[in-house]
């Protein structure tokens, strides 16, 4: 009888604990990102002509063309911006493998960060170049490693440096590259970034 009576006993504590764990969850979960993960330092158009001058090795008068350029096209101003350099090749597909450090004024150093992707364009060749890349709505560093498809028709040269634009889930990466020549065609595609190096541009 005594076990019997512990058994009711913890039957009809269980519903009540539930009940009082269940009332001390709020009534909904925020939606993510909350309002706080919506927020990071952002850079001007003067630190990073002064950061892509040093960079790219080109004269400041030029990589500034190409911000200001894409300054006007967003609207706003980037809160991260990725350094390094990259090779490329293409016979109508093409694929290109970079490496860079992932600069945001709130980290206390760079985040190493690899790309790789494919493209289908008018070129035939390969080429090394610097690149210089803007990165707007990115808030985490983390946030960065994703698959980015360009924004088709976005490809143009600015004082010889090639820029295009690549987009996924809110986050806009915008490329400044020295050396593209024809190789501007190969600059809309699908691009990967990640933590390591991946031998599949796909």
């Amino acid at each position: 009888m005594h076990r019997r009576q512990l058994i009711l006993t913890g039957l009809a504590a269980g519903p009540a604990f539930a009940m009082g764990a269940c009332a001390s969850r709020p009534a909904q979960d925020p939606n993510y990102p909350i309002s706080s993960d919506r927020t990071a330092p952002a850079y001007t158009a003067d630190e990073l002509i002064a950061a892509g001058s040093r960079e790219l090795g080109i004269a400041a008068e030029a990589v500034g063309g190409a911000i200001e350029r894409i300054f006007a096209d967003q609207g706003d101003r980037p809160t991260a911006y990725i350094a390094g350099e990259e090779a490329s090749g293409a016979a109508v597909i093409g694929a290109r493998y970079g490496r860079g450090a992932l600069h945001m004024k709130d980290l206390s150093a760079s985040q190493e960060v690899f790309w790789q992707g494919a493209s289908v364009g008018w070129d035939i060749g390969g080429n090394a170049s610097r690149v210089f890349t803007l990165v707007y709505g990115l808030y985490h560093p983390d946030m960065i490693y994703r698959r980015y498809p360009g924004v088709e028709g976005s490809a143009y040269l600015v004082a010889g440096l090639g820029v295009n634009y690549q987009q996924a889930d809110g986050i806009i990466l915008a490329p400044i590259r020295t050396g593209v020549g024809l190789r501007l065609g190969a600059n809309v595609g699908t691009m990967s970034y990640s933590r390591q190096r991946n031998l599949l541009p796909f």
